[in-house]
């Protein structure tokens, strides 16, 4: 496993290479998703450990785009003319990061991102946001695909890496593990309050886990009526498209049918990364009770640990793999009763939550975004001078 803060130590040591140019390729910015967040900040942290050349193949269906100087090429769907464009973009860089989700790419199951990796002769590191634990026979075909075309693939979890090499047929020595990045600033120091803030924020919709929640603080009600619980984020827009605010008002209702709604805030604003940072500072716990048990990268997980917090979360993989190392607890899927008992144990034994909040900072430091950026920096060092020598 690649270790990130070694990796910075190692790219900004005065004997280093010249780091390498940079391209990305993802849906980016101020398209509403996951990858998009992530590359945005991926750029940031590799212009914040001096890579001097940095550019964005920015993969959309859009139409009207504003302008990022960074962005030198669009990639659209069932488009050979931008595809080639894409290509070529990528020809001009040192190495290539590709983001890959099966949704973001054109063809069947996105297979057109395989036409991008095979027309550019600049060294492809993938890095893989899915690892699918039932994968359809196009899903694995591309997937496997992806691995032997590239010049390396990332996971940003071990769990990820060993689904990976035991579900699918690929070469181990290609994958390596760089941890998801995250916007490390410490907490300021914890201010006297009477009250106790829960905190989940992220694109809402079925799946979140949030009515488990909800339903906790119904069973805490009586005796901790001083615990409080922020839902902030707005309604992820694919699922605004199809069903509207159902899911926001289903909890709402929920709320009420608990005697809560006046204990459960729902928080609709939209928040810069600034502004997210310092609604995670206010928080006592930022709970994660999401259903899926198969969800490998939790970006919102990992922003929580960044910002020092305790997590309280349900067992899907990376939780477990990062929760599981002291800063948190984990509880069964859809249990309300262990979501309140969990919450009861942080809120009733402060020391506990003081030892946590330590193990996060010590934990969010390591996903700090430069160092993240550095471990990529040197994965990509690493491949030149392999095909130098070849």
């Amino acid at each position: 496993m690649t270790r990130p803060t070694e990796a910075l130590a190692r790219v900004l040591h005065p004997a280093a290479r010249p780091l390498p140019s940079v391209a990305i390729v993802s849906t980016f910015p101020p398209t509403a998703c996951g990858l998009a967040t992530f590359a945005s900040a991926l750029a940031d942290g590799l212009e914040r450990i001096g890579v001097g050349r940095i550019g964005v193949v920015r993969s959309t269906t859009e139409t009207a785009l504003p302008f990022d100087e960074r962005v030198l090429s669009v990639l659209r769907p069932e488009s050979p003319r931008s595809l080639s464009l894409a290509a070529s973009c990528l020809d001009d860089f040192d190495i290539a990061l590709v983001q890959h989700e099966y949704g973001i790419y054109g063809g069947d199951n996105g297979d057109e991102v395989l036409d991008l990796i095979s027309r550019t002769s600049t060294p492809v590191v993938t890095t893989l946001h899915t690892v699918p634990l039932a994968p359809t026979e196009k899903q694995r075909h591309v997937l496997e695909s992806i691995v032997q075309m590239s010049a390396a693939v990332v996971t940003m979890t071990l769990t990820a890496r060993e689904r990976l090499l035991s579900l699918y047929d690929v070469d181990e020595h290609k994958v390596t593990v760089i941890p998801h990045g995250a916007r490390f600033v410490a907490p300021p120091p914890a201010r006297s309050t009477d009250q106790f803030n829960l905190l989940t924020w992220g694109l809402l919709g079925p799946g979140k886990g949030i009515e488990w929640v909800v339903d906790a603080m119904g069973l805490l009600a009586q005796t901790h009526p001083h615990v409080r619980y922020t839902v902030a984020g707005t309604t992820h827009p694919k699922v605004f498209e199809r069903d509207g605010d159902g899911y926001r008002n289903s909890l709402m209702q929920r709320a009420r049918d608990n005697g809560v709604s006046s204990q459960v805030l729902f928080d609709s604003k939209y928040r810069s990364v600034d502004d997210l940072i310092d609604l995670a500072h206010r928080a006592s716990i930022v709970v994660l009770p999401y259903d899926s048990i198969d969800q490998i990268t939790s970006g919102v997980l990992v922003d929580a640990v960044a910002a020092g917090k305790p997590v309280v979360a349900t067992e899907f993989p990376h939780a477990i793999e990062l929760v599981g190392r002291g800063c948190g607890l984990l509880v069964p899927h859809a249990d309300p009763a262990a979501l309140a008992n969990a919450i009861q144990m942080l809120t009733d034994y402060p020391d506990t939550l003081r030892s946590m909040e330590q193990q996060a900072i010590a934990i969010g430091q390591e996903h700090d975004w430069k160092n993240v950026a550095a471990a990529y920096c040197q994965l990509g060092d690493q491949l030149s001078t392999v095909a130098q020598a070849s």
